[in-house]
């Protein structure tokens, strides 16, 4: 199988790692791709929101398989573009995949779905904002619409705050605020069938014990030791099927990766947000668990054989990613220091880049690498992250220092 990845994240590079992994792969191709992806695959040049040029690159690699991993080219049509030329996509229309491109659509689709959510207004004008803040109260939620990095969201008990960001974004869904544990699932879907995968717990904001703004994802872990018995079949009995079949009656089904994010609350799981991709940086730790060939079962999800993969074969223990930050992130991330002691086994690329003249590596981005890092169980994972992190000379960079200490340390609890 001749496979072209789009994109040049950490997101990117885990998928890379993933599919050359797999035997039927015969060769991978990525655009634009990173230093740690080029090691794996060929590089090739496109700027990957055009359609047109994504599609003619596809025909040209003679691909079999194409994989989107970003939102912003599922939500500018790249995957339909790529489909229009013959070649399968794994990744939604640009219709389904306003699931992510819109918060207000998301909500109208899990509405007439009937699926458990925060209550939530959008609203365009400061008059709505205000209205909404008061119906809700602190902690204030406050989503910009649109496509934001994994940075449009502020949750804050500061009024003035929630109020800045909703003027900055313009039009902003405002939500109650749901209390309780999140939990990352990443669902597997031709449209009809869907395949979960193992949940995963990602930690959004900059600093240790969830202090500071949000970020894109400070790190990750899987699986969850303190997830409810059941969990993964009730989000796909009363979550992941009724979404489906709510996009499938409009007209616009959903083939691709389904992205849950979920809070465990009091009433049970509730979605925070759906995204149209792989989340970044839980996919780190979950394709460092997961067995069954990668490529095989993207194709067959992105040629509606789904039904009839295999079931998935997971590695046993636990994994564990810490993001390495460059200095300034997320506000005005540093770029162009050089980075050493990542050229090393389970330290995942996600802003780097070589330095013409000499082949230095250098940060490019406000998250630089991602130490991922398997064990036999999480406590020993956590062990072999961190000391992939002590490895890493990067100047003025920063991480957590908590990733996974909470469910190591048995203190994370449902309520209720």
């Amino acid at each position: 199988m001749r496979v072209l990845l789009i994109g040049s994240g950490g997101r990117e590079h885990a998928l890379a790692l993933g599919l050359v992994a797999d035997p039927s792969v015969e060769v991978l191709f990525a655009a634009p791709g990173n230093p740690g992806i080029g090691t794996v695959a060929g590089m090739r040049d496109v700027v990957f929101t055009d359609p047109a040029a994504v599609a003619a690159l596809a025909v040209e690699c003679s691909a079999d398989l194409v994989v989107v991993g970003p939102e912003t080219p599922l939500v500018a049509g790249v995957a339909d573009a790529v489909r229009a030329k013959g070649v399968p996509a794994f990744g939604p229309s640009a219709a389904a995949a306003r699931l992510e491109g819109s918060k207000a659509f998301a909500k109208d689709v899990m509405t007439a779905a009937g699926v458990p959510t925060a209550r939530a207004y959008s609203c365009a004008d400061a008059e709505s904002v205000g209205r909404a803040l008061d119906d809700f109260g602190a902690p204030y939620v406050v989503k910009n619409d649109g496509l934001a990095a994994g940075k449009g969201v502020v949750v804050t008990e500061d009024r003035p705050v929630a109020e800045e960001h909703a003027r900055a974004c313009g039009q902003v869904v405002i939500e109650e605020y749901l209390a309780g544990p999140e939990v990352s699932l990443f669902v597997v879907t031709d449209g009809e069938t869907a395949v979960p995968l193992l949940p995963a717990q990602d930690f959004k904001r900059v600093g240790d014990d969830d202090t500071g703004p949000n970020t894109g994802g400070m790190g990750a872990y899987a699986p969850l030791p303190w997830a409810p018995p059941g969990l993964v079949d009730e989000v796909m009995r009363d979550i992941v099927h009724p979404t489906l079949a709510e996009l499938r009656r409009r007209g616009t089904p959903f083939a691709g990766l389904l992205y849950v994010g979920l809070a465990i609350t009091t009433t049970g799981p509730r979605v925070i947000e759906f995204n149209a991709r792989f989340g970044d940086p839980e996919t780190q730790a979950v394709l460092a668990l997961l067995e069954t060939p990668l490529a095989g079962l993207l194709h067959a999800a992105a040629t509606g054989e789904l039904a009839a993969h295999p079931p998935l074969r997971w590695r046993a223990g636990a994994a564990v990613t810490v993001v390495v930050a460059a200095e300034g992130y997320p506000a005005k991330p540093r770029t162009g220091d050089v980075i050493h002691g990542a050229e090393v086994s389970g330290i995942i690329h996600a802003g780097t880049v070589r330095r013409a003249a000499d082949g230095a590596l250098l940060s490019a981005g406000g998250r630089v690498l991602c130490c991922t890092a398997t064990g036999s169980d999480l406590a020993a994972a956590r062990d072999a992250a961190y000391e992939l992190v002590r490895g890493v000379e990067l100047a003025g960079s920063h991480h957590r220092t908590d990733i996974a200490a909470a469910a190591v340390a048995g203190r994370i609890t449902i309520p209720g």
